[in-house]
């Protein structure tokens, strides 16, 4: 039996009521944005470069056994059920649907799914909606269902278009079926299309590396996400590592990239992320804001801000064991209410990732602290080059970009006893 969904959401009035109680601790003054993160954990192959929580598909006499989705579905479902008190009362602004390979799924499954949240939260008219898909992996004739259910972003994972690239990338596509699926991503009535590439791959250098984007280029896509290939621990990469550019080449890539996407009018807003104009992601821009999200499947992750702070927690990540969990307790392989030293660490962590970075007020109504809390490390951040601040702002610089792993670590607790502070 559904629950009745209340007529209206928590108004400020009332957050603000609750939240006073707290004042002396917490000044957040409305909760952040919410989103919905969905995890499909399944793919036809585990890459060997993969450290997410995916899950190659058993072969039997050759055949890939296929995914059980009604199953996973129905656990998906009490999934969310057993969390709406988390959120009751907010509205859903996006929802992702990561994995994995989710386009293992039929169509009429993501439609059940995205009913079924439908009728147990409010989301937002138009919210952005995007479904992963793997060229390789996916029936063209999919799409149109796909787009029907309400699914209105595509993002396909195409990593190269050049074979000897995605054989050692371990894909199971080739070049053209990544090209027919942009086509038949388009034909289905996909605008909103983002492809992956990746660049850094072994034996790859700056000409392929840019035969690749100017490939993606000229099918004019309204986002790429370009990632750089590092070696993860627990995958086959990290037991067996290729060989890979050395970092000079890779520095080179990344710079040519950068410059080519620039000239086709791509915003780069993010480390990896390139839009046009009005097109960038609003799903992980709420992350990278420092805004709520819901995870619900096998693995997936939630960050939830309350009266009285933020927690983070996350499902159990074998798919079984989640099928046989979801809508109990067991479903949580953990949960944690972050200290006001982790809030900053992680809000930092992912806010200066924007290039155009962030207002100081942001900062605030994230954390509900005051931006003076990091005062030291700001100035530090500044003496070294790797910040500016201008009026009520703070953006990492060109070499803050190039150094980002640096920049954040300067936020990080210097001791034990200030990761507590209160």
């Amino acid at each position: 039996m559904l629950p009745v969904w209340p007529a209206s959401a928590i108004t400020m009035v009332q957050w603000q009521s609750i939240t006073s109680r707290r004042a002396s601790i917490l000044h957040i003054s409305a909760p952040p944005p919410l989103s919905l993160y969905i995890h499909l954990p399944w793919c036809a192959k585990k890459c060997p470069y993969c450290d997410f929580n995916s899950h190659g598909l058993d072969t039997v006499s050759g055949r890939h056994s296929s995914v059980p989705d009604a199953r996973y579905v129905d656990a998906l479902i009490a999934d969310l059920e057993h969390d709406l008190h988390r959120v009751w009362g907010r509205t859903v602004r996006s929802i992702f649907i990561g994995g994995g390979t989710p386009s293992l799924f039929p169509p009429d499954a993501i439609d059940r799914l995205l009913s079924g949240i439908r009728a147990r939260l409010p989301v937002l008219p138009g919210a952005e909606i995007t479904l992963e898909a793997n060229p390789g992996a996916v029936e063209g004739r999919h799409f149109s269902g796909y787009r029907a259910a309400g699914v209105n972003r595509l993002s396909l994972g195409v990593q190269s278009f050049d074979p000897a690239l995605l054989r050692a990338l371990g894909r199971i596509h080739g070049c053209d079926e990544a090209l027919r699926a942009v086509e038949a991503a388009r034909q289905a009535g996909f605008d909103n299309l983002n492809l992956d590439l990746m660049y850094g791959l072994p034996q790859q250098n700056v000409e392929s590396a840019l035969r690749d984007v100017n490939t993606a280029l000229g099918l004019r896509p309204a986002h790429l996400s370009i990632y750089q290939l590092t070696i993860e621990p627990n995958t086959l990469f990290h037991a067996k590592p290729p060989q890979l550019p050395d970092e000079d080449e890779i520095a080179g890539m990344q710079q040519v990239l950068q410059e080519r996407v620039a000239e086709e009018g791509y915003g780069h807003y993010e480390v990896s992320a390139y839009a046009l104009a009005g097109l960038e992601c609003r799903h992980n821009l709420n992350y990278w804001r420092f805004g709520d999200y819901l995870g619900i499947g096998a693995g997936a992750h939630a960050k939830i801000t309350d009266a009285s702070g933020i927690s983070r927690l996350w499902k159990v990540k074998r798919p079984d064991d989640y099928m046989l969990s979801a809508g109990t307790p067991a479903s949580i392989g953990g949960e944690q209410r972050l200290t006001h030293a982790e809030s900053t660490f992680e809000f930092m962590l992912n806010a200066l990732r924007l290039q155009g970075g962030f207002p100081g007020t942001l900062f605030t109504e994230r954390t509900g602290l005051p931006l003076s809390v990091v005062e030291a490390p700001m100035r530090e951040a500044e003496a070294l080059g790797l910040i500016r601040r201008t009026a009520g702002s703070l953006c990492p610089t060109d070499l803050g970009q190039r150094f980002l792993n640096d920049l954040v670590a300067l936020f990080l607790p210097a001791t034990p006893d200030e990761a507590r502070i209160a």
